[in-house]
């Protein structure tokens, strides 16, 4: 899963995000001096599943992310229409040719332990993404050199026009600014250093995560004292726990019971659209799934509605691309109806037949193990065996990073921007290209994409990549889900977010 990432009921809004020459992005955030915050108590919240580890540059995990959110800070970061706003950038311009961006950052920010954050930081944070071919690597492919002229400056040179540089460097939390010497010391992983609202207080291995306020923050204090996320994989038992009291806030609800929960009176429930998808992959470096006849097969033996019925409980809407409807570059194709016939034809064509199939999932995201079921019952319908693997996630993530799977299912959650749909996933170099699709085509139109500037062709391409990955069943996809999250009537200031980004920073608990 990507953490990457990471969407307002009802609301449409556009993910197109334009360079403009010599341009600024306005005021800056508020940081009047005053602490504005009256201590407020302990913000208890249940997450599904535990961090696998809590360096920003190297997890892929939503679970860390959710707890990483409250404790770095991006150069720029999106607003609630997912437009990119000041951050530790007051402002930024480009050059005529859009090929040198320069950054003014707030002057006086200091990481949680005190010490200056200077524009050396975000130097600092960039190279090591990019020297190290970390996660986020890809999202710098066309920086030539990030540079320091002074310590509230910072110059991005690149190679081409990037007109998602801005999601690029602040679309979430996997390309923050880091502290060199917390990541040198490697306590990183478990006590992390950043300069975001909150810091870590402790970490306790298979129970929570304590967050404490940081009174070095750049921003308005934070209104509560500490946030402890716990680990709760149950959604029932996250629900109790929400109705008991024990915590004040979980997106861990079960899907069958959100809809009731919606009109309840005793808690607050809020879904909205996301543009996050769930898939299936199948692995192309394996046979028979090199053979795009046997994947098309699978796509056509699927019954999507059912899977997402299963799985979500009507919060989801099928679709068999990734992009959601509530984005400008959602493209709608859908050629695979549930057709057994059409997909015993497509194996018959491709010579196989008694087919036994290792479908991967996780324990720590219940609706892939239930999605699991339902596909294994429509695929038998097609003479194909399905061995139900689940493993808990970081099992799940070195089984995929080795590619011992036939299969797998799992979501990419907070996309901003189209390349944040594709690239990594689908170009034959991206990073989290574990099930080895490779077309030429793709790569190509992949790589003209993220520096076209005309907004008009930039679709126009993405279009044509997202046709040619359902065709060629890169990505299976199966749905996009809705955003549910719950919290007790004594939380306020908390709004749920359509790029699952889990921000407490303005949260207040009643007295």
């Amino acid at each position: 899963m990507s953490s990457t990432r990471f969407r307002l009921a009802g609301a449409t809004f556009t993910l197109m995000l334009v360079a403009v020459a010599g341009c600024t992005t306005g005021e800056g955030v508020h940081v009047d001096g005053a602490d504005g915050a009256s201590a407020g108590g302990v913000l208890n919240a249940a997450i599904g599943g535990e961090p696998d580890q809590l360096d920003p540059h190297k997890t892929s995990a939503y679970y860390s992310f959710q707890v990483l959110e409250n404790v770095y800070d991006t150069l720029v970061e999106p607003d609630a229409n997912l437009e990119m706003q000041p951050a530790l950038a007051t402002g930024w311009t480009t050059s005529d040719d859009q090929l040198t961006w320069t950054f003014t950052l707030r002057e006086g920010v200091r990481f949680s332990d005190g010490s200056p954050l200077t524009a050396e930081d975000v130097v600092y944070s960039y190279t090591r993404i990019i020297d190290e071919k970390l996660n986020t690597a890809y999202k710098f492919a066309t920086v030539r050199s990030v540079t320091a002229p002074d310590p509230t400056t910072v110059v991005v040179a690149l190679t081409a026009p990037t007109p998602n540089l801005l999601a690029n460097l602040g679309g979430f939390k996997g390309v923050a600014i880091v502290q060199k010497a917390n990541i040198e010391s490697g306590e990183v992983t478990t006590k992390p250093v950043g300069s975001g609202p909150f810091a870590i207080g402790s970490y306790t291995s298979g129970d929570n995560i304590r967050l404490v306020r940081n009174d070095n923050y750049w921003g308005e204090k934070p209104k509560v004292d500490g946030v402890t996320f716990t680990f709760v994989s149950d959604p029932t038992v996250a629900l109790q726990n929400l109705r008991g009291g024990e915590v004040h806030w979980t997106d861990n609800l079960p899907p069958q019971q959100v809809p009731a929960l919606l009109d309840a009176d005793e808690l607050t429930v809020r879904s909205v659209p996301s543009t996050d998808y769930w898939y299936l992959a199948l692995n192309q470096a394996r046979k028979p799934y090199d053979n795009v006849a046997v994947r098309r097969a699978i796509a056509f033996a699927l019954d999507r509605e059912a899977i997402t019925k299963a799985a979500k409980f009507g919060l989801a809407t099928v679709n068999q691309t990734a992009i959601s409807q509530n984005s400008a570059y959602h493209y709608e194709y859908a050629p695979y109806t549930h057709d057994a016939n059409q997909a015993r034809q497509l194996l018959d064509q491709a010579g196989v037949s008694g087919l036994t199939l290792d479908l991967m999932v996780t324990t720590e995201y219940p609706e892939t193990v239930t999605a699991a079921q339902v596909i294994a019952s429509q695929l038998a319908e097609i003479g194909v065996t399905v061995k139900i693997r689940t493993l808990d996630f970081a099992q799940w993530l070195d089984e995929q990073g080795n590619g011992n799977f036939d299969a797998f299912m799992l979501g990419w959650l907070g996309n901003i921007d189209p390349d944040e749909f594709y690239y990594a996933q689908h170009h034959s170099g991206g990073t989290f290209n574990f099930h080895k699709y490779a077309n030429p085509t793709v790569d190509r139109l992949l790589d003209q994409a993220r520096t076209e500037t005309d907004q008009g062709a930039r679709k126009q391409r993405y279009e044509q990549v997202a046709k040619q990955i359902v065709d060629d069943a890169s990505y299976i996809y199966l749905y996009n889900p809705d955003v549910a999250q719950g919290w007790s009537s004594g939380l306020t200031g908390y709004e749920v977010r359509t790029d699952r980004a889990i921000r407490f920073r303005d949260a207040a608990l009643a007295k």
